[in-house]
């Protein structure tokens, strides 16, 4: 894996940020994509200080589709090729789905979905000509059974899981893998983000917030991004050459369902 590049979205905070640590840690090359310029030059210099020189990041907002397909096809124009690719951006607000306005679902579709599509379209061609591709898309356990009050994300999420399965189905015979990664409550800016919504709501901190949300694991804890990175860096690894088309939670055993 030392003569490999990952392109991972999404990388200046939370799960994003920690694969690509993890993927560096293993000697891969990575390329860091975000919308925060500050944040994009600070994990940069703390990644280059630990594992050596990185490519420059590429910036870009999920938000806007059009500036994620100029800012990676551009990129690949100047002659560069990913191996693996992380798809990773921040999911809608939370909120019951009966409320939720027809825009908030064309904004996360094209947030996730096709902001994914562009990415992993734009990438294909190198990892054909390599003979080896890995497309890990980080989603949510929501794939396998929809969760309360997030009603946007539920809908989106199960639409990617979808995309992703095609994709595996249609890539497999070019030494390319599609996986999702289903992370469950995870300490990320997101999760605070949740939890301080239902702590205005109901007058718990977010220590006991995060408490409750752990005893729904059997673990009976939430789970740490850096748990959550290393799932995806094994389906990225050589080692999980035959592995497509799946979902694999990291829950803790939060899911009830197999």
């Amino acid at each position: 894996m030392e003569h490999k590049i990952a392109v991972v979205c999404g990388s200046t905070q939370g799960i994003g940020k920690a694969i690509a640590f993890e993927l560096a840690r293993q000697g891969i090359r990575v390329v860091l994509v975000g919308r925060n310029e500050d944040g994009l030059r600070t994990v940069y210099q703390e990644l280059s200080a630990l594992y050596g020189p990185q490519p420059m990041p590429l910036k870009a907002d999920f938000s806007r589709p059009n500036e994620v397909k100029l800012a990676i096809e551009t990129w690949v124009a100047q002659g560069n090729v990913a191996h693996i690719l992380i798809n990773n951006s921040g999911g809608p607000k939370s909120g019951p789905i009966v409320d939720a306005a027809p825009e908030e679902f064309l904004s996360a579709f094209n947030q996730h979905l096709i902001c994914n599509h562009i990415m992993t379209q734009a990438l294909i061609p190198g990892m054909k000509a390599a003979g080896f591709g890995r497309v890990i898309n980080i989603i949510s356990t929501s794939v396998k059974q929809p969760l309360a009050n997030l009603g946007v994300s539920n809908t989106i999420r199960g639409a990617v899981g979808n995309w992703s399965k095609t994709m595996a189905n249609e890539l497999g015979q070019f030494g390319i893998t599609v996986n999702n990664v289903l992370p469950g409550a995870t300490h990320t800016g997101r999760l605070e983000e949740i939890a301080g919504v239902r702590a205005q709501k109901t007058g718990e901190t977010l220590e006991e917030i995060f408490t409750d949300m752990g005893k729904e694991s059997p673990m009976k804890r939430i789970a740490q991004p850096e748990e959550v990175a290393a799932a995806a860096a094994f389906l990225a690894s050589e080692k999980a050459s035959y592995i497509n088309g799946i979902n694999l939670p990291v829950d803790g055993g939060r899911t009830k369902s197999l």
